[in-house]
């Protein structure tokens, strides 16, 4: 087994100095000629995976398929931390769903801006104690077809919490709902705190990384690196093949799609898998 690691700053990250750690793992440990190689394919992981918050997601490079493991917890601010402030609110079916207040506000806690205590979904942050695993091909390929995004988690952000689509439930759109996302255009949901709508906490009308989508491929801002403007040739599922600038060789990945929704917000992924998606356990 070979084990190398990279440090870096990234520039929204809560923490100073992060280390991920690549792991390539050999089918035959006796193997000199392996073993090489396997220092090789390490060093082939994605430069973008170093954008990932170690503190929250582990990325690990075994043999020829990228492991992703996330608590599910993003690194930043939101009101949706636990905090001293109890709320109710209504599912649905009309349950009332109470959040009780906790004794102290927790760190990243911050009051609550683009919506309200009244507003806001039931259950804090740190109420989920999960964790989550996506694997990826090391290199993914786009599928003959395409594949419909479906409820819950499609991707993992750069932030350690989870990415959702347009979807607030079977067949119900966001737009109910919006008055619930914090500043950064997220809230609880039935299994963890994730994004529907551009995530404002690290990116906002620019070129940074927002996550992998779990067909393999990267989600990007609304602008891109090649041009340093918006992309005017994306597919439907807010797709193209450029470089990044993570890549200096052209590759397929997503972008925020630069069209407004709601007359002001942009929605993260609207389209469909272009890859062949796998199950965000």
């Amino acid at each position: 087994m070979k084990i190398s690691k990279l440090k870096y700053i990234p520039l929204f990250s809560i923490a100073t100095i992060v280390t991920v750690a690549f792991i390539a793992c050999s089918n035959d440990s006796n193997s000199d000629e392996d073993a090489i190689n396997n220092d090789d394919t390490s060093a082939e992981l994605h430069a973008a995976f170093a954008e990932f918050d170690s503190e929250n997601v582990t990325i690990l490079l075994n043999g020829t398929e990228v492991e992703i493991e996330t608590n599910g917890m993003p690194n930043h601010t939101s009101p949706y931390w636990s905090n001293t402030t109890e709320r109710s609110a209504v599912d649905p079916m009309g349950n009332t769903l109470t959040t009780e207040a906790a004794d102290s506000n927790h760190p990243l806690f911050v009051e609550p801006t683009v919506t309200s205590f009244e507003k806001m979904a039931p259950g804090n942050i740190d109420d989920f104690n999960g964790s989550y695993s996506l694997t990826v091909p090391q290199t993914p390929t786009k599928a003959s077809t395409s594949t419909s995004t479906g409820l819950g988690a499609i991707g993992i952000a750069v932030s350690g919490a989870m990415i959702y689509n347009d979807e607030e439930g079977p067949n119900v759109p966001l737009d109910d709902a919006v008055g619930s996302l914090d500043y950064t255009a997220a809230h609880t949901g039935p299994q963890s705190y994730h994004y529907h709508l551009e995530t404002k906490a690290w990116s906002n009308d620019d070129e940074n990384l927002i996550g992998i989508i779990a067909d393999g491929f990267f989600l990007y801002g609304r602008k891109c690196n090649a041009t340093g403007t918006y992309p005017t040739d994306l597919d439907a599922s807010g797709g193209h093949t450029s470089t990044t600038q993570h890549s200096t060789e052209e590759e397929y990945h997503y972008h925020i799609q630069n069209e407004l929704y709601l007359n002001q917000f942009y929605i993260l992924f609207p389209g469909d898998y272009q890859g062949t998606p796998a199950t965000i356990l």
